[in-house]
């Protein structure tokens, strides 16, 4: 088996902790619009948006709806559990665009992140970012985090004309990074577009099980923290 020289990784919940910026965005956004007025208790609204927005996502992995279809709906649908609202397109709009603001703005990385990635670059990889994320947001959260500079390459679903876990998107990724696929690696936290599809793909795999899956036999590594990377790379 040939070395592996590049690395494709993903980075929403993998480097950069997506779900603790936005729980956080979330509350400011709620209070920004002053939704208490709707809710009697502020986690009923907290819990329809992340059993909206995890459906929605999985959806957009796989081309089934489109990205102004989410960024309206995955609001949409949590507002609808308030009283006596009245749930505009262009509200779920306005909504969305304050918590896209808030969020990326946060710097917060997952446990590891900045050690690891040091690590990667000192032992000479060239690395890739592998993300399904918005452009312009994610573009805003690498500045926010500092990772933004380990990349050789950033590539995104928009750019690619489709979304991981698609081939397409990583015959797009091999083409902008001029990795090879019998030399590369994908690095992620979610088994469906990170590692079933890098697996499809004819890539080696490292699984970060932070959401602490059932085992499988997929992964040709599986980690529960960052720093294990270390004793694979």
């Amino acid at each position: 088996m040939m070395p592996v020289r590049d690395l494709f990784i993903d980075f929403d919940d993998t480097l950069y902790d997506t779900y603790g910026n936005a729980v956080i965005a979330l509350r400011e956004t709620f209070e920004a619009f002053h939704l208490e007025r709707y809710f009697d208790d502020p986690q009923q609204f907290y819990d329809a948006y992340w059993a909206a927005n995890i459906d929605l996502w999985s959806q957009y992995s796989r081309g089934e709806i489109t990205r102004p279809y989410l960024i309206v709906e995955r609001f949409r649908r949590p507002l609808s559990t308030g009283r006596d609202i009245d749930v505009t397109k262009q509200l779920c709009l306005d909504i969305s665009d304050r918590f896209l603001d808030y969020c990326a703005s946060k710097p917060g990385v997952v446990d590891g992140a900045h050690e690891l990635m040091d690590y990667l670059r000192a032992k000479g990889y060239r690395m890739h970012m592998c993300s399904n994320g918005f452009h312009e947001v994610q573009y805003r959260k690498l500045e926010a985090c500092g990772l933004k500079d380990y990349f050789d390459t950033i590539i995104l679903s928009e750019d690619a004309g489709a979304n991981k876990p698609s081939a397409q998107f990583f015959d797009y990724a091999l083409q902008q990074s001029g990795a090879q696929r019998e030399t590369t690696m994908m690095i992620g936290d979610n088994m469906q577009t990170d590692i079933i599809g890098a697996h499809d793909a004819g890539f080696r795999t490292i699984l970060f099980n932070r959401w602490q899956v059932e085992p499988s036999t997929i992964p040709t590594y599986t980690v529960d923290i960052l720093r294990q990377i270390m004793d694979i790379l």
